[in-house]
């Protein structure tokens, strides 16, 4: 029987094993510590877990954090023999930077080739939708009408949207906001034209706030992954890209979704040979 209950054991069984494995395939030595070393060289798994990202992770009083990227790491953690600590920051730039610098180990990020320097990336385990917010009274009514001389954009420093959209609009004016929570409070602040960012963060939003609304459809998806140092080398990169495939396949990352109450974001499928 294919239940919550059998995936974690298999995620929990079968994870240490394919983690062995990678780990005996780039080094020839199978042993945990090997694995533990290479993944955890402090003897202890730190986990940059960014809190701008309501899909992945929220404030938790009692744990710091608490999300599908804290339960992935918690899993790693536990496969490697090893404890997990969170690093909780609240913007993705923040965490790029604590994974970059070696400062945590291993990090929860939007794939994108600026970020791809000093991080390794696995393939993604999550695919979620970027979308826009406007006021009721807005004329846009279309992804496609947004880029407009003259049309102002929020958008949090450093996020996947920030990225992406600096690279792809041609007449648009991106407008900047600390972090995403902060997004449409500073998109209202400064009487912007449209906030960008994670649907159901925006979503969250429009319901607190009033008197906006989203522009129907995205535009653009998500490619949602682990990430390490650079310079943790092949083996490190091995043992990731592993655990990823093993904790969609086993349906661990769809059961986290929906025990921390996910929608509109899906399990990302299995990586290329």
């Amino acid at each position: 029987m294919n239940t919550p209950s059998s995936r974690r054991s298999l995620l929990a069984a079968g994870g240490a094993s394919l983690l062995l494995c990678a780990a005996g395939c780039a080094t020839r030595s199978g042993s945990p510590s090997a694995a533990a070393a290479a993944l955890a060289p402090t003897g202890r798994l730190r986990a940059s877990i960014n809190l701008g990202n309501p899909v992945l992770a929220r404030r938790d009083a009692a744990a710091g954090a608490a999300g599908v990227s804290v339960d992935l790491a918690r899993a790693l953690g536990a496969q490697l023999g090893v404890p997990v600590d969170l690093v909780v920051v609240d913007g993705a730039a923040r965490s790029v930077e604590t994974v970059r610098s070696g400062a945590a180990d291993i990090g929860f990020f939007a794939i994108d080739p600026l970020r791809g320097e000093g991080i390794r990336f696995t393939a993604p385990y999550v695919l979620i939708e970027g979308a826009y917010l406007v006021r009721d009274d807005s004329p846009l009514r279309d992804n496609g009408e947004v880029d407009r001389p003259g049309t102002r954009i929020v958008v949090a420093r450093g996020s996947a949207y920030d990225l992406y959209l600096a690279r792809t609009l041609k007449s648009a004016e991106l407008v900047y906001a600390q972090t995403s929570p902060n997004v449409v409070d500073e998109f209202l602040a400064r009487r912007a034209d449209a906030a960008a960012g994670v649907k159901q963060q925006l979503q969250a939003d429009a319901a607190r706030v009033g008197a906006v609304r989203l522009l129907p459809g995205r535009f653009m998806v998500i490619e949602q992954a682990m990430g390490i140092p650079a310079g943790r080398g092949e083996v490190a990169q091995a043992l990731l890209a592993a655990f990823v495939e093993l904790a969609k396949a086993s349906g661990f990352v769809e059961e986290a979704l929906s025990r921390h109450g996910i929608q509109g974001a899906v399990v990302a499928p299995a990586a290329q040979p």
